[in-house]
């Protein structure tokens, strides 16, 4: 399931904006350095069913494989871009999600 893509879902809560526009000024090049693609974000989210509403911005992003995606979170510069986001943000999850092989 390497080769297949990734799916990044995060659920933060901004508390500082200036702070985390810090981080999002350097999170973009990183995520292109990894072929990753931004998909969507939402500041307001409309829950359907469950017990755990999600309250604050919902994030969606890819990347080609689940070994690009690890190393855009361990690499050196984005952990110190993403000390901006602990610092200015609460976060809830970052999630990785498996994409699905491709049907023949």
């Amino acid at each position: 399931m390497t080769d297949t893509p990734v799916y990044m879902v995060v659920n933060l809560i901004i508390t500082d904006a200036e702070t985390y526009r810090k981080y999002e000024k350097g999170f973009f090049p990183l995520l292109k350095k990894y072929q990753g693609e931004f998909m969507t974000y939402d500041d307001h989210p409309i829950h359907l069913e469950g017990i755990a509403p999600r309250s604050g911005r919902m994030i969606i992003f890819r990347f080609p494989t689940e070994q690009a995606a690890k190393d855009w979170y361990a690499d050196v510069d984005y952990q110190l871009i993403s000390e901006f986001r602990r610092a200015g943000t609460k976060m809830e999850f970052l999630t990785l999600v498996h994409g699905l092989q491709p049907r023949e």
